[in-house]
């Protein structure tokens, strides 16, 4: 069903939305009924709700066989880090007091339960698509996924000459005495057990075997073999080994071989953490994560209990621990699954970086921007404008400082380059890193060591406050004195996740938003306690309370019959106090439209009356990152980008910025982009109380809409021919 905002004078610019004015008026709407207790959708369900999104998209039909593929591969690396992260620290909730149990509201071995019950039917429903679509299509155009049971004898050599040549010097194989200690498992590696029986020269019969412990060495080597023959044929590199299992233990004569993978805490638990050397800690912290604690014990469902008993008491493991699975683990591998030569009807066509028509052509991005704002769409438009703003900045001779925050970048990041490059050059350059960015700390902390090594400023976290704005500034000497430039985003300065992640950057030299953006860099660099910006919305200082006032105002305005209507697109929607605003209002007739990628806690099934309130979640072939805030305003709307999801941690506990949209092509821009979203009905579905992931469907003789698709075939047609 296509979505058309509410209000009119969609055309007119709006008023300028401060951080001090945003939602002048600050009337709550009156609650006509209590609130439901249940209202709330606990968070760690509805994240699996998200993840059998992703697997919907695998089982889809109408998708090409490799992109169904990547989506298993997607779905079993999401899968993982969950129990990594999430499901580790509620299994250390456990090991409270009953007191403090009952203070957390909720009862952790309960919601364990729950976790593993839903996770179970998950994973029955990836094998069945694995095994009874995915694997019969593959074979139909060619493909086989063999076994060390359906080799032919030419096929086997040649894999036992491979894992002479290529595997074995990997393998550290090790028999498991029950009387010495065991070796260590590390985190998410692959093991295979075999059973190990006497050797023919041993004449005592024995009723049970030994074990031997093999680690599968991928990486560094690929997961995948191809062997000869006829088609394509591949191999789990597991399976190689399994083929070559007797000259791996000589001694013995070889049973079966079974697949274990044990996941570990990956939680640093540093967020209220408030003194000391925050880096330090981390440096430290890093060297734990592969020893953490058990939060996962993964086994093959088919191996005996024996094994599995002799394995739960060798390494000291708990029956919470233990989660069957198949024969086969880390199946995020699937995303490196050997293709053939021709791929043709097998993958989905490309949708290639955009040219930017604003900024293709012109002989300078920072004179381009005195002109007007330019807004980039990622993955759809190229990343290499932003890494191009930053180039021309950092080789100016008349730039004198830039200001960067950084999340996340990339391996070979060309953005951390062009500020070492600017620094060389001697601009001051500050940029500040943030080390508790969960799982790329490391690679931060590198980034960091070299950055300080070429003359870059580098500031670290602030305890107790993560920095997720994702801002750059650029200040520069001109004629008329000093001008600041800025890029504005809501995903990280990344050039590798820009290709698949939908995310929009403002770049902009607005003196309304340029000198805002400096105060906020006032701050971190510890200059002001209190960034005072007037048009930029600021967390943990002001966010918060400007969604309250801009919420009010569109309830204040539906009472009295004035056009009202919200879109609030982002991620994920978590905090509780933002959940009852927004259901307040839609109670009094403010026309809410939500599109929420991932945790959406709002149970709007739980409302007898829940106004004109909706959800639906957009997975499709790009993943789903911007944060877009659009407030109808009493006609003249008001619209946000924002690097903050509306999640209690995102408003209160780190540094974010939502900036406003004043320049009204940009805004036409993102307009359109809503309106596609909202008119969806192919990878759209309804988010509702009972998490069934519901298409939202088309109606009769109503076009079919791809909203990512649309939105990047309206693009190419506003270039230039």
């Amino acid at each position: 069903m296509t979505e058309t905002f509410p209000g009119g004078k969609e055309n007119q610019d709006p008023a300028p939305p401060t951080a001090d004015t945003a939602g002048s008026e600050d009337v709550s709407a009156e609650t006509p009924e209590p609130r439901p207790p249940d209202r709330f959708i606990n968070r760690e369900l509805s994240w699996l709700a998200f993840n059998g999104r992703v697997l919907q998209e695998a089982k889809d039909p109408r998708l090409p066989l490799f992109d169904r593929l990547n989506f298993l591969a997607i779905f079993s690396s999401n899968l993982d880090e969950f129990f990594r992260v999430r499901v580790a620290s509620l299994r250390s909730l456990l090991r409270l007091k009953k007191k403090k149990l009952k203070s957390l509201g909720f009862r952790p071995a309960r919601l364990l339960r729950d976790i593993h019950y839903t996770v179970t039917g998950q994973q029955e429903d990836f094998g069945r698509i694995f095994r009874g679509e995915i694997l019969p299509d593959l074979e139909a155009n060619g493909i086989f996924l063999l076994n060390d049971r359906s080799l032919t004898p030419e096929q086997t050599r040649y894999l036992r000459q491979a894992f002479r040549d290529v595997v074995q010097p990997y393998l550290d194989p090790r028999v498991l005495d029950p009387d010495r200690e065991p070796p260590f498992l590390g985190a998410g590696k692959i093991h295979l057990v075999a059973e190990l029986w006497p050797g023919p020269e041993v004449t005592v019969a024995s009723e049970r075997p030994s074990y031997g412990l093999v680690t599968v060495p991928s990486p560094p080597l690929p997961r995948f073999v191809v062997a000869p023959g006829e088609g394509l044929n591949v191999l789990f590199l597991d399976d190689v080994i399994r083929v070559s299992l007797p000259e791996v233990f000589p001694e013995y004569e070889v049973g079966s071989a079974f697949s274990v993978k044990l996941s570990r805490d990956a939680e640093l638990y540093l967020e209220e953490e408030f003194e000391g050397d925050l880096v330090e800690k981390i440096r430290k912290s890093l060297q734990k994560r592969e020893t953490g604690l058990p939060s996962r014990f993964l086994y093959d469902l088919q191996a005996p209990y024996g094994l599995i008993s002799f394995l739960k008491e060798h390494f000291h493991l708990e029956d919470e621990d233990l989660v069957p699975g198949g024969r086969y683990h880390s199946l995020e591998d699937l995303a490196s699954f050997p293709r053939p030569r021709v791929t043709e009807g097998l993958v989905r066509s490309p949708l290639p970086p955009l040219p930017h028509p604003g900024l293709e052509k012109v002989p300078s991005i920072l004179e381009a921007l005195k002109e007007k704002d330019r807004i980039l769409h990622f993955p759809y438009q190229s990343f290499d404008y932003v890494t191009g703003f930053l180039r021309e900045a950092a080789a100016d001779p008349e730039v004198d400082r830039i200001c960067i925050t950084l999340y996340r970048v990339a391996e070979q990041s060309e953005v951390v380059r062009e500020l070492m490059n600017a620094a060389r050059r001697g601009a001051q350059v500050t940029a500040f890193v943030e080390v508790k960015a969960r799982f790329d700390e490391a690679q931060n902390l590198q980034w960091a060591d070299e950055m300080a090594d070429a003359g870059v400023k580098t500031l670290f976290s602030m305890p107790g406050l993560k920095v997720h704005a994702k801002i750059a500034l650029v200040s520069r000497r001109e004629e008329d004195g000093r001008r600041l430039y800025a890029y504005l985003g809501t995903g990280n300065f990344n050039e590798i996740t820009a290709r698949f992640y939908c995310d929009h950057g403002l770049l902009t030299a607005d003196p309304r938003l340029t000198h805002d953006v400096e105060e906020v860099f006032r701050f971190l660099l510890q200059e002001t306690d209190d960034p005072k910006c007037k048009h930029l919305l600021v967390a943990p200082f002001a966010l918060r309370e400007s969604l309250h006032r801009m919420i009010s105002a569109e309830a204040a305005g539906a009472e009295k019959r004035d056009p009202a209507g919200m879109v609030l697109k982002m991620n994920s929607l978590e905090d509780e106090k933002i959940m009852d605003e927004i259901m307040d209002a839609g109670a009094v007739g403010v026309h809410t439209n939500l599109v929420i990628r991932g945790i959406c806690r709002l149970r709007l099934g739980a409302y007898a009356a829940q106004g004109g309130v909706r959800a639906r979640s957009i997975v499709d072939r790009f993943l789903e990152h911007a944060r877009i805030f659009r407030f109808v305003n009493g006609g003249c709307p008001r619209l946000f980008l924002s690097s903050a999801d509306l999640m209690k941690r995102n408003l209160d506990h780190r540094i974010e910025v939502a900036v406003p949209i004043y320049d009204p092509e940009v805004r036409e821009e993102l307009e359109h982009l809503l309106h596609l979203q909202l008119s969806d009905n192919t990878k759209a579905r309804v988010l509702e109380g009972s998490q069934e992931n519901h298409y939202v469907g088309r109606r009769a003789g109503e076009p079919r809409v791809e909203a990512q698709e649309a939105f990047y075939r309206w693009l190419e047609d506003r270039l230039e021919p």
